[in-house]
């Protein structure tokens, strides 16, 4: 080893140095660039599912119909020739407004004879006490008798009867010439007309049909299987017509007997909070919710992070673009969702997909968010 030449530093060429230090800054700055670009990571894009808790039972929907809960057939309460008819098919009518008129001649001239008949009982009344009194002044003196006195006094008691019943037959025929005018007992729709003026109506028959407005109520068919849910769950109705818009229902009725050919019961749900906006015939959709259900989230199965600590999700903040690891208790495991009791509040944004390549301290960049 002693033999082979030693070379000196003052022998080694001076481009070759330069060389060497060329290489070495260049390898520094590409760390020092690695190192930059480290630092200096994009954000990650992520897809989010906003959370919404709703009952762990769903909810059921039935579609209906508004009817009224009081439609009558009004007709006039004497017998006559219908002389004309004020209402339309479709009009609105208030309480006490005229709908028919019958011909009153014949039932003008029985309240004339009436007051005829009153006026003879008045006549008769007043002789017969004039004779009463005759009677008591002579039997004092004592030159009548008794029967003679009993005699007057029932004649004057058949009178004083006789005015009652004429009086009374003449409130009769006064009532039932104001019942010649055919009125509305409430406010209402006209939904049917049956009698055209010249026809004879006989006493009782129906003329026109009024659907009251004060109340109006959704019928609908229910299955057997929610019989117990339509009975004791929470309703609420929906019109087609403004189906954002929803009302308070209660059930009214409900049917003993299902349909032989559908095997549904029909029930009818009241609306006491029903407005001009809830219109007769409308068709309704009604809502039924267990009353005491409890109230879950559904998430999907891949938005569940879970490294041994229990299931938690991936929060996300749309503006500061942060991410928080929160714990969840899950209630059940579905096909493609899991169930979700509590841990995130309802409108709040988590991650859905790759949940497993993100840190808490790496920022993130909404791409998507979506209702669950």
């Amino acid at each position: 080893m002693s033999d082979l030449p030693r070379l000196s530093s003052s022998r080694v060429p001076t481009p070759f140095i330069a060389f060497a230090v060329l290489a070495i800054l260049s390898l520094a700055l590409a760390g020092c660039d690695g190192q930059a670009q480290e630092e200096a990571k994009p954000e990650r894009p992520v897809l989010t599912i906003k959370v919404h808790y709703a009952p762990q039972t769903p909810d059921r929907s039935f579609v209906g119909t508004i009817r009224p809960r009081i439609e009558t057939d009004v007709g006039f309460r004497v017998p006559g020739k219908v002389a004309k008819r004020l209402v339309e098919v479709g009009q609105v009518v208030d309480v006490g407004q005229p709908l028919a008129l019958l011909d009153d001649a014949d039932l003008k001239l029985q309240a004339e004879q009436a007051d005829a008949e009153l006026r003879a009982a008045n006549g008769v009344l007043a002789q017969a006490q004039a004779a009463e009194n005759r009677a008591a002044e002579l039997r004092r003196k004592g030159w009548s008798t008794d029967a003679q006195m009993d005699q007057a006094k029932a004649a004057a008691a058949e009178a004083r009867g006789r005015v009652i019943r004429a009086e009374r037959s003449v409130e009769l025929t006064k009532n039932n010439l104001s019942y010649a005018t055919l009125r509305a007992d409430a406010r209402g729709v006209v939904m049917a007309t049956a009698a055209e003026p010249g026809q004879v109506v006989a006493s009782g028959q129906g003329v026109v049909r009024i659907a009251r407005v004060a109340e109006k109520e959704a019928v609908v068919a229910v299955p057997e299987t929610l019989v117990a849910r339509a009975q004791g769950g929470e309703a609420h109705v929906s019109l087609w017509s403004e189906p954002g818009k929803t009302y308070a229902a209660k059930l009214r009725e409900f049917a003993p007997v299902a349909d032989a050919a559908t095997r549904t019961y029909l029930a009818k749900f009241s609306i006491p909070a029903a407005d001009d906006a809830v219109k007769l015939g409308m068709t309704a959709t009604l809502t039924l919710a267990e009353p005491a259900s409890e109230r879950v989230a559904r998430v999907p199965l891949s938005a569940v992070f879970n490294q041994g600590h229990g299931p938690s999700v991936f929060v996300a903040d749309a503006a500061t673009g942060k991410v928080e690891l929160r714990p969840v208790t899950v209630k059940s495991y579905e096909t493609r969702d899991a169930v979700i009791a509590d841990g995130v509040k309802d409108g709040e944004n988590i991650v859905a997909l790759g949940v497993h390549k993100l840190d808490t301290a790496q920022k993130v960049r909404v791409v998507s968010s979506l209702s669950f």
